[in-house]
């Protein structure tokens, strides 16, 4: 304690040397801007790590079983957070933040000094010492980190959120091995890179639970569109990653040269892209208009027609074994029983991606799959040939007529073709023949229940998963469109 202090101490005295204006830190020489930025950095850390420490006592002295006798209910408040951030000014995000880190490291030295007073007293054998020892909880070495000034309040709680919590697939003694690999890297990584690194440890340790937390996203999501009381409209949504990454696409494709995008060299590119530099209007303008442009041509559009030939570029990052699922799983078998299933990235998005949605986005969804070997070398990246011409998507709806799922309405303009034969695992062929149009929901249930379509001479058939049907009667699919 005294050392921190001592610490806190002397940092504030660099940093008051470095000037009292903007004046005076405008006059500074680089070497002295650089080592400054690193000094207010280092005093930061230390009054985080004090900041942390007080909301751990507030939230201690504010808990519940103490009722309207605890501290943040004596000022008023309903909980330490709503406490801590009315008297800092900070985020609501903050002041949790805080409370969590906080309380994670009064519980760690609680726990060290049980085991510091086991071990100091010559009463105490092994096995009790072991005792004490095994109810320190995992997350201690993120407590000691900041204590020891090595990790920030920032990174300690985007390794704690990153990592999550023990439960029946993940064990706490495979949660400290993984926090212990990530503590040797987390000191060169910022907290957005620290939560990354922590959410794939995760993710490697519990790929089975990828495709529930990937379902749940999905179940989340919400568009609310209202009116205020002076006749504006406003939205409110959230989209689960895959979606909400083909949203931000859109917008990225329509924003990009206001927010130093991609350099056309096209003519005609460049000359809008000029345009857009110079228009008047602000970017959230830009994309406001842009929303409402899209819905109008969405309304006015033949409903009888596919679209998708120039949808915004979505990657997807696979590895070679998420393309060969089936000797993936026999080499996992030779090595322990239950192995992981693999699994993928939406590029720029932290959050995996489960097999059946692999599948699905290769499929038909203007996405590109890029694919690495086991030591993370690119192998190739995925042909645009395997996506439906514009010409193929027109006669697919005129022979579909819609989604062809047994009891769908949607036209044409809702459907997504799906390849009958898949693309990359099975060699499909990109013609007329291999492909069928679904709707976007009925080819996430094809895809994530294990559904298969299948084809003999023109007529497709349905197949339904043993556990929904054990005999897997096929279900014919003829055309919506009338006559055929």
């Amino acid at each position: 304690m005294t050392n921190l202090a001592e610490d806190l101490r002397q940092a504030a005295d660099a940093v008051a040397l470095l000037g009292s204006s903007c004046a005076d830190f405008a006059a500074l020489p680089d070497a002295e801007v650089l080592a400054g930025q690193k000094r207010i950095a280092s005093i930061r850390r230390l009054v985080d790590t004090y900041a942390a420490w007080m909301a751990a006592t507030i939230a201690e002295r504010s808990r519940p079983e103490l009722g309207h006798s605890g501290l943040a209910a004596q000022q008023g408040y309903l909980s330490p957070e709503a406490l801590i951030q009315n008297s800092t000014g900070s985020s609501k995000g903050d002041a949790y933040k805080l409370v969590a880190v906080g309380t994670m490291m009064a519980d760690a030295e609680a726990a060290d000094r049980l085991v510091e007073a086991a071990l100091s007293s010559p009463d105490r054998d092994a096995a009790e010492v072991a005792e004490f020892e095994a109810k320190v909880p995992w997350q201690a070495p993120i407590a000691r980190a900041v204590t020891a000034g090595t990790l920030s309040v920032d990174a300690a709680e985007a390794i704690r959120a990153g990592l999550g919590q023990v439960d029946a697939a993940v064990t706490a003694e495979k949660l400290g091995v993984a926090l212990a690999a990530l503590l040797t890297e987390a000191s060169s990584l910022n907290a957005d890179q620290v939560f990354k690194q922590a959410r794939r440890m995760r993710d490697r340790l519990d790929e089975a639970g990828i495709a529930a937390r990937e379902k749940q996203a999905y179940d989340d999501r919400y568009l609310r569109v209202y009116r205020l009381g002076n006749g504006t409209v406003r939205l409110n949504g959230l989209f689960a990653p895959e979606d909400g990454e083909f949203v931000l696409s859109t917008f990225d494709s329509i924003t990009g040269p206001r927010r130093g995008g991609v350099r056309f060299v096209d003519a005609e590119r460049a000359a809008w892209a000029k345009k857009m530099q110079d228009d008047l209007r602000t970017t959230e303008q830009i994309a406001a208009d842009s929303l409402v442009q899209l819905l109008k041509i969405a309304g006015e559009a033949d409903p009888g027609r596919v679209f998708g030939g120039r949808r915004p570029s979505v990657r997807v990052i696979v590895t070679e074994k998420a393309l060969k699922p089936e000797a993936a799983a026999q080499e996992a078998e030779a090595r322990q029983p239950a192995a992981p299933a693999a699994h993928g990235q939406i590029e720029g998005n932290p959050v995996p991606i489960s097999q059946e949605t692999i599948d699905r986005l290769l499929c038909d969804t203007g996405t590109r799959g890029i694919k690495f070997d086991a030591d993370g070398q690119i192998i190739n990246v995925g042909r645009d040939e395997r996506l439906f011409t514009e010409h193929q998507r027109a006669a697919m709806a005129v022979r579909d007529g819609g989604c062809l799922w047994v009891g769908c309405d949607r036209p044409p303009a809702w459907t997504e073709a799906h390849h009958v034969n898949e693309w990359l695992k099975e060699n499909g062929y990109t013609d007329l023949a291999d492909g069928v149009l679904l709707c976007h929901p009925h080819h996430l249930l094809l895809h994530n229940q294990h559904w298969t379509i299948i084809r003999t001479g023109t007529q497709r058939w349905l197949r339904p998963p043993v556990e929904f049907d054990p005999e897997q009667t096929l279900v014919a699919l003829p055309s919506k469109r009338s006559g055929l």
